[in-house]
């Protein structure tokens, strides 16, 4: 019955594509069968990589494994409908089929096998499983998901959360219940990887398809994913200039963004961008911040942040403001000296931003890829507000390698003082000024070999410290088993690097403990989009992958704004 389903054309298409494949030219379809036909099995074992493909056909279009032996092509189980249905090629598609496990290195290497006897030719044929992931990683079974599928779920935090979103699909205002004002909103941090990058570090990216590491592949994925994730806030890393300037930007205010962006120093064509729905926001100030310092041999590194200051559009206090950071810090695990002052520079940016007249901090949120683990010395001080540094080696403060090959110990203080911040992470104009409203106006007038003598004490200190009560959206770990989230999945490693941290409100039982409450009011994380685990990502070939077309996943967090 099923020899018979099988035409003559397309028996004959086998035969005459065997026949006449030549590895340096082009493959043209001269059969009967539809040039933009999507056949979803893999490529032949025995078939070069990448397969060339004639430019009218879909790029997700493979050879399917049954070409040759030809009797394994008649008794396999084909139907031609299958593979016409689907004819027209979508980037948007939101899911697509697994037919496969994750490549054999990385399925050895998770089950504690060593994979150094595998061969490299069997170890590209293992890349069969070629799905996107949309992604939480959830049970298939349990939620009736198509095989090989898994779709990201949204963790609420408060049943509040669930009937905003209907009442905000029907339009309705924000509402505010006594003393309270509430104004609810989503951001997202995503590290959309610019193609400059990829291109430079494609070992990292060996487990992919040619084909879908094109931009012009990628960027109608992510401008899609940034579409269906509808965020009121975008904190996106890693964003090619030319790229941004030439489609980027013009595609998000085409969906109601305005958009502010900075570059990095230097030749690095990318930097880092915040774009802002108009409906909900207006944009007070917008302050770039550059890590490079012509006369500090130790700010030598090209990265930037933006610090964004909005006020939101309803009807509540006229000083109301929230600030938003973004940053993509240093990536070198050995230099955390170089990361931690990045890091200082930031926070003195916010810190000079997010006043507000009665002293205290507005509400805060930083986004951005920290280059830096969770429970590092780095990631503690950001949601501690203190590290005591004295001791510590530079290869230890990011935590991203287990055995760090940075063993010099930070100096004290990491930067000198021409840096004009201080210990406590403010610029210290700031802090004299923070001082004298204080009441400090006597020692700020003592003679100047005092000061420098105050000023050389500082120095000596290996302490540094922050004004913020920060808590972090994500846990890390999934609380059933103890297994890591991950927020970036390649070739070499797969980690949480991404964050997205606020500061929270005193009834915000989503937060963790912070450091000292200086906010007036704060942020109530209302829900998040779960993350997902190695594995998880490996069942669809990590990433990027066909849907997803970053090496990160992107975060996204609802809040709520409270005022008293």
């Amino acid at each position: 019955g099923r020899r018979s389903m099988l035409p003559r054309h397309v028996q004959r298409l086998g035969r005459d594509w065997i026949t006449h494949w030549n590895g340096s030219q082009i493959l043209t379809l001269s059969s009967p069968v539809s040039s933009c036909m999507r056949w979803a099995g893999h490529y032949p074992p025995w078939a070069s990589f990448p397969l060339p493909i004639s430019a009218d056909i879909s790029a997700n279009w493979r050879f399917p494994p049954f070409f040759g032996p030809w009797r394994q092509f008649q008794n396999s189980n084909w139907h031609l409908d299958n593979y016409t249905q689907s004819c027209c090629f979508h980037l948007s598609s939101p899911s697509m089929k697994s037919e496969g496990e994750e490549p054999l290195t990385k399925k050895r290497r998770l089950s504690g096998q060593d994979d150094s006897s595998i061969p490299e030719q069997q170890t590209n044929l293992s890349n069969q499983k070629e799905v996107s992931c949309l992604s939480g990683a959830q049970n298939e079974e349990k939620h009736g998901s198509k095989k090989g599928t898994i779709k990201r779920h949204w963790e609420y935090f408060c049943q509040q959360s669930k009937t905003m979103k209907i009442t905000k699909n029907k339009g309705s205002d924000q509402s505010s219940t006594g003393s309270e004002a509430a104004f609810d909103f989503t951001v997202m941090s995503y590290n959309i990887l610019s193609q400059n990058l990829l291109e430079d570090n494609s070992h990292l990216y060996k487990h992919c398809r040619q084909q879908l590491l094109f931009w012009t592949y990628r960027f109608p994925n992510i401008l899609q994913e940034i579409k269906e994730l509808d965020a009121d806030v975008l904190c996106l890393q890693e964003v090619q200039e030319d790229h941004y300037r030439t489609e980027i930007k013009s595609s998000l205010e085409s969906l109601g963004y305005h958009c502010e962006y900075k570059m990095r120093t230097g030749r690095k064509p990318d930097g880092c961008a915040i774009c802002f729905k108009t409906s909900k926001f207006s944009l007070i100030s917008s302050k770039p911040v550059e890590f490079f310092r012509r006369d500090i041999p130790l700010l030598d590194r090209d990265n930037v942040g933006l610090v964004l200051l909005l006020q939101p559009r309803f009807h509540c206090k006229a000083n109301a403001a929230i600030c938003i950071a973004n940053t993509h810090l240093l990536y070198n695990p050995r230099r955390g000296d170089i990361k931690l002052t990045q890091l200082a520079m930031l926070l003195a940016e916010i810190a000079s931003v997010a006043p507000q007249k009665d002293g205290s901090f507005c509400p805060i949120i930083i986004c951005g890829d920290f280059n830096s683990v969770p429970g590092s010395p780095l990631y503690r001080f950001i949601k501690e507000g203190k590290l005591n540094y004295e001791g510590l080696a530079i290869g230890k403060v990011s935590g991203q390698e287990q055995f760090p090959r940075g063993q010099r110990i930070l100096s004290i203080p990491i930067w000198p003082k021409k840096l004009g911040i201080s210990q406590n992470c403010v610029y210290e104009i700031k802090q004299q000024e923070k001082e004298e409203n204080a009441g400090e106006k006597l020692e700020a007038s003592k003679p100047d070999n005092t000061q420098e003598i105050e000023v050389k004490s500082e120095k000596l200190s290996s302490k540094l410290r922050h004004h913020f009560k920060l808590s972090s959206v994500y846990s890390h770990y999934f609380p059933e088993t103890g297994i890591p989230e991950v927020t970036t999945c390649h070739s070499r490693s797969a980690v949480t690097v991404d964050y997205i941290f606020y500061s929270a409100a005193n009834d915000d039982t989503a937060a963790q403990p912070g450091a000292e409450d200086s906010f007036c009011g704060g942020l109530k994380l209302l829900g998040r989009l779960a993350l997902l685990t190695e594995k998880d990502l490996w069942t669809v070939n990590g990433l990027p992958n066909e849907n997803n077309s970053s090496d990160h996943l992107p975060l996204l967090a609802e809040f709520r704004l409270i005022e008293r």
